[in-house]
């Protein structure tokens, strides 16, 4: 991939840099694309279609007129599902069970007062579509799938609206089949990754993605991207772009407060992760600590499938994140963390990226 298709996925978006930056939280993903990215913003903590709105306004409001997009969780299948209600009572007893005893043992205090939680409904085919239906109302530039193609009616209705459709990939033939359904953008997505990932290696991933479909659609590239050393590394590979969502969990406009979140992900290295099914149903890597351990021993039960091990675990993630112990706490993040070693703003975050792309370059030409 040469600089002049670099600069034309740059120049389509309207951003200085092809660096999107995928993070639940509005005010960084506006911090994303203030500094010359594309700020991204995950959908999937919203319940409520009025607070996704506030959020999207937020980002119309706070991104200086710059574009951003939205990443929603919606598989090209389309499930059945009833009310979360009826979807709670498909949790067995033995399962909610193995989870407060867990609890107990770890030492997590219960919620006190209103301070519930009814779990990620995002993660219902139904409540993203809502999303949809939401974001379309807004001046979104972008709309991406974590768990690969969304339905084809979505995909039509974004171009419909003038909006591209990015999608995640984890092997060459799920980039082909994204791109026969109309998708516009594929993000090679490695196994190094935070969140839902497949097998196969960055630097095994990105350059079959490209042979496979780059001459048709631009690729980004994700997974294990946390210095400009890696996204120049990404663009050898192939990539138009690096798609990074790890790395930006410890700016400083994240707002996570007294969290022990960040506290957690600062201390930890890039041997610190563990891929497993207990966070949604479906592999992630989540951080190790105490909470991971407990479900790798010989008595923890299967993990259930994606929603309801969500709605299983959702007010212990919830729980743990009040308890304010860094040792126990549910986070997704890749193995990156080991570079995540301080609390930065985005804009130094994004001029440490660029200066390390030129420094490398330079070395390169030496």
């Amino acid at each position: 991939m040469n600089e002049a298709t670099i600069s034309a996925l740059s120049e389509r978006f309207g951003i200085q840099h092809p660096i999107f930056g995928f993070t639940p939280s509005e005010h960084v993903a506006a911090a994303i694309s203030r500094a010359g990215g594309m700020g991204v913003l995950g959908c999937v903590r919203f319940n409520d279609a009025a607070d996704l709105d506030a959020a999207l306004s937020f980002m119309d409001e706070n991104t200086d007129g710059k574009p951003y997009g939205v990443d929603i969780v919606m598989p090209a299948t389309i499930p059945k599902e009833g009310t979360s209600k009826d979807l709670s009572e498909l949790v067995p007893e033995g399962h909610k069970e193995f989870v407060e005893r867990t609890l107990l043992k770890l030492g997590v205090p219960p919620l006190s007062g209103d301070d519930t939680s009814a779990g990620v409904l995002g993660w219902l085919h139904s409540v993203a579509r809502a999303h949809v239906d939401v974001a379309m109302e807004h001046n979104i530039s972008l709309i991406a799938n974590a768990l690969g193609s969304p339905p084809v009616d979505v995909i039509e209705r974004a171009h419909e609206h003038g909006v591209p459709v990015a999608a995640l990939a984890g092997t060459a033939a799920h980039a082909r089949r994204h791109v026969e359904n109309g998708v516009d953008i594929v993000v090679a997505q490695g196994y190094e990754a935070g969140g839902h990932t497949g097998e196969i290696a960055s630097m095994v991933l990105i350059p079959e993605v490209v042979d496979a479909v780059g001459d048709r659609v631009p690729v980004l590239a994700a997974g294990g991207i946390g210095s400009g050393r890696q996204v120049l590394a990404a663009h050898a590979l192939g990539a138009a772009g690096v798609w990074m969502g790890s790395y930006w969990l410890t700016t400083a406009e994240y707002q996570l407060g007294d969290s022990p979140v960040q506290t957690a992900l600062v201390r930890a290295t890039s041997s610190d992760t563990v891929r497993a099914r207990i966070y949604t149903g479906k592999p992630a890597r989540l951080l190790k600590n105490k909470w991971t351990q407990a479900w790798a021993e010989p008595d923890a039960p299967e993990p259930l499938p994606m929603p309801l091990q969500n709605l299983l675990v959702s007010e212990a993630h919830h729980r743990m994140m009040r308890g304010g112990d860094p040792e126990v706490v549910a986070m997704p993040v890749g193995q990156i963390v080991g570079r995540m070693n301080e609390i930065r703003p985005v804009a130094e975050v994004m001029a440490s990226l660029l200066a390390e792309v030129e420094e490398a370059r330079a070395r390169l030409k030496a």
